[in-house]
């Protein structure tokens, strides 16, 4: 019965059909009676235009009802299911406790055309106060902590103890090479050592050439910033335009590919924190609203580009923040420890 007043609800809601239901049969345990025999409502349905819809319909029944046949159905009487989306207080995004702008409204967001050509390369100063990489390592997720060791223990197991020792090893001196490189060829002198004929040549540089024709205006080159506020330093890579947009870019190497942002993990992180550095440093005049990573590859083939945006730039800013306060939660809870 549940069936047939299905059907009707449907055939009902086409245009120019109508169907009345038939009355229903009362049955008695002690007295059986029926009325007269009713027309059945399927006679007068045009078979030829309508034929289709009612053997799709009808061709559930029959058939053993579970959840995925149960979807179906609706989804052909009543339409496709549209999901829900969840609204940010829906989700239940947190929001860092102590609130810090990103960028700093005093300042332009351009530098002074006056200053030197000359691009900034601060050195980095040692001090207690916590650099951006370490509070991005002391605060990994579980998850991120259980791949890192799952990889690690595959590494070892593959290469041994001293084998893996040196494979991390060359790649440490791999990036630290690609840097170099980088910074004689961002450099305005342009003077590129007898050292580094070899490593323009490799694949590391091969893979970014078509980066490197959209960066100009180079402000900085591995120099320091420190965010007085909220206490943190860091050593960027370099501050320059790209494609006309003044960024902090990051240049990063990877055996794998790394086509989306995501795949970069905390990356963003980094760089959103030198951005908010930067522009709250009294070393720097200007500001930078933007971002740039590049992923590099040793085969050559050409690097992924990954631009923020300043509204993009935002969102990772409020992931950095929280991972600021975390550190400083784990940091205090140690301190309590080693005095109790």
């Amino acid at each position: 019965m549940k069936a047939f007043q299905t059907i009707c609800r449907h055939l009902r809601s086409l245009k120019g059909f109508s169907v009345e239901p038939a009355p229903l049969v009362n049955f008695s345990t002690s007295l059986y009676s029926c009325g007269r025999k009713k027309k059945n409502p399927y006679e007068e349905v045009d078979q030829t235009k309508y034929s289709s819809l009612v053997r799709s319909v009808l061709s559930f029944r029959g058939l053993a009802q579970t959840p995925e046949s149960l979807f179906e159905e609706d989804c052909l009487l009543y339409g496709p299911v549209t999901k829900h989306k969840l609204s940010k207080q829906d989700k239940g995004a947190r929001v860092p406790r102590n609130w810090f702008p990103i960028f700093n409204p005093e300042r332009n967001d351009s530098s002074d055309p006056n200053d030197s050509s000359m691009p900034l390369k601060i050195p980095l100063q040692r001090n207690m106060i916590p650099s951006v990489t370490r509070v991005l390592q002391q605060t990994m997720t579980s998850q991120q902590v259980f791949y890192l060791e799952r990889w690690k223990q595959r590494m070892i197991l593959e290469l041994g103890e001293d084998g893996f020792a040196e494979y991390t090893s060359n790649i440490f001196l791999q990036g630290k090479q690609f840097h170099e490189a980088l910074e004689s060829i961002l450099s305005p002198q342009g003077s590129i050592k007898e050292r580094d004929e070899k490593l323009l040549k490799c694949g590391y540089i091969e893979s970014i050439q078509h980066i490197l024709k959209d960066v100009s205006g180079v402000r900085a080159l591995e120099s320091a910033v420190q965010h007085e506020t909220l206490k943190y330093v860091g050593l960027l890579d370099c501050v320059a335009e790209y494609q006309g947009k003044l960024c902090v870019i990051d240049w990063k190497t990877s055996e794998k590919p790394k086509p989306f942002i995501q795949n970069t993990y905390d990356n963003p992180l980094q760089v959103v924190a030198y951005v908010g550095a930067i522009n709250h440093d009294a070393n720097y005049s200007f500001q930078v609203q933007c971002g740039l990573i590049v992923v590099a590859y040793k085969d050559g083939s050409p690097a992924h580009p990954h631009f923020m945006d300043a509204e993009l730039c935002s969102q990772y800013w409020t992931k950095w923040l929280l991972r600021l306060e975390e550190y400083a939660e784990k940091k205090k809870n140690h301190h309590i420890q080693k005095t109790d």
